[in-house]
């Protein structure tokens, strides 16, 4: 699978929050702080994640019909996939 911009500039900017919470900790600033914007990556990460395999998903089942295919075993994999993410 091919990540465009977007997916890769959606983990640069999680990269970005991660550096910026570890500075965080490192100023000693409060916990309360520094969950919120941990909170805020978890929620990013879990968004990506469904984003990728939703384009991932898609792009299968795409192919499958093509080729004659069934996508029903793709279908699972990709559930599999989002419920192992949590």
């Amino acid at each position: 699978m091919e990540y465009n911009d977007s997916v890769k500039n959606r983990v640069k900017r999680m990269e970005g929050q991660l550096r910026g919470i570890l500075k965080m900790m490192e100023d000693d600033k409060d916990c309360k702080e520094v969950i919120t914007q941990l909170s805020a990556v978890r929620s990013a990460v879990d968004r990506t994640v469904g984003l990728i395999v939703s384009e991932n998903l898609v792009e299968c089942v795409r192919e499958a019909e093509k080729n004659g295919g069934s996508s029903d075993e793709m279908i699972k994999e990709a559930v599999n996939l989002l419920v192992k993410s949590r």
